[in-house]
């Protein structure tokens, strides 16, 4: 067995002069050491049949030269990846690779724009609680308990019972729920805008379950639709642009009165018609006077002061800014780096 153990180690010490890359070191490290069928390994594995009195000796042999061999290959091994780097060429002066830089999402930008258009006016930002209490959202808004709104297949209630005085909990549904909070800081004349995260049961190529809306608010003596009419016509021009078309048509809110709907020219199809707009025009929000109920609830009085107010999805806003093509509101939200690094 010692004479089978040296002949291996004689083996080994020809075989490793020859080495000349990694790959030879890795099959001759697999000849001599592998698990299964090295020749070391099967020797050492046969100790256990040799009597008890070889067994220790021919093992300590055994054991060394495995040692040695080991030692053997390490030393081959960095002598090849040292060689290696040595060939390679590195120039230390070299500038390192970038890190990428990330930018503002899109909804960020529309924000800080529609709130820049709006100061240079005399509107500043405000910003109301997302967790809103039904007497804010609605109650104060002159809706009544069975108005559509309030129906829990619209609107995302937090509790199922009235918890307090203002009722139950839910996340807000519009940044109108900012009105009358603005109203009862009794600081007059009002003139703001409340842009804040909004929520409701809605979700397809135009909605979306949690958006973005703006909400602006004027209250003063002698406020009247000539004075809406005029700061709608301001953000148009300044937001979408001089080429664009923007309509209001008569509608129905419970918190404004006269109330309209603002609409404007589809930027994707230029009036025509498309999967988005649906008949050329992309409604944007509502707006209009506000309703004497809902300046009462803000304990203004209605005889002495007037306002109007409007409330606008940023995102839909957005989607009809001039050289965007975006076809379903939701790719705002996906996450998608090929589709935000567009912008």
């Amino acid at each position: 067995m010692k004479a089978k153990l040296e002949s291996l180690k004689a083996l080994f010490d020809a075989e490793i002069k020859k080495v000349s890359s990694p790959t030879d070191l890795d099959e001759l490290e697999i000849k001599f050491l592998g698990r299964k069928a090295g020749e070391l390994t099967a020797v050492l594995r046969g100790l256990k049949n040799l009597p008890e009195d070889q067994r220790k000796e021919i093992g300590n042999f055994a054991n060394q030269l495995r040692g040695e061999i080991e030692n053997a290959i390490t030393e081959i091994r960095n002598q090849l990846s040292g060689s290696q780097k040595i060939d390679r060429f590195f120039d230390l002066t070299l500038p390192g690779t970038e890190l990428p830089n990330g930018h503002l999402h899109l909804m960020t930008k529309a924000i800080r724009e529609i709130t820049e258009i709006f100061e240079r006016i005399g509107f500043n930002r405000v910003r109301y609680p997302e967790v809103e209490w039904d007497w804010y959202a609605f109650e104060a808004l002159n809706m009544p308990g069975d108005h559509p709104a309030r129906d829990e297949w619209e609107t995302f209630f937090i509790d199922d019972k009235e918890i307090g005085p203002k009722g139950k909990r839910l996340l807000t549904p519009h940044t109108s729920s900012g009105q009358v909070r603005e109203m009862e800081r009794k600081e007059l004349p009002i003139r703001m805008t409340n842009i804040s995260k909004c929520y409701r049961r809605q979700s397809d190529i135009s909605h979306a379950p949690m958006f973005h809306q703006f909400e602006g608010l004027m209250i003063d003596t002698d406020v009247t639709i000539a004075h809406l009419k005029g700061v709608l016509d301001y953000f148009a021009k300044q937001f979408f642009g001089p080429n664009r078309t923007a309509r209001i048509r008569p509608y129905h809110f419970q918190f404004t009165e006269p109330s309209f709907e603002v609409d404007i020219s589809c930027g994707l199809c230029e009036g025509k018609g498309c999967r988005m707009c649906k008949s050329g025009w992309l409604e944007i929000g509502g707006a209009g006077m506000v309703h004497p109920n809902v300046l009462k609830a803000g304990k203004i009085d209605p005889k002495k002061y007037s306002g109007f107010a409007f409330g606008w999805g940023v995102e839909r806003c957005y989607l009809m800014k001039p050289g965007l093509s975006i076809p379903d509101i939701r790719e705002l939200y996906q996450s998608d780096l090929r589709f935000l690094k567009q912008f």
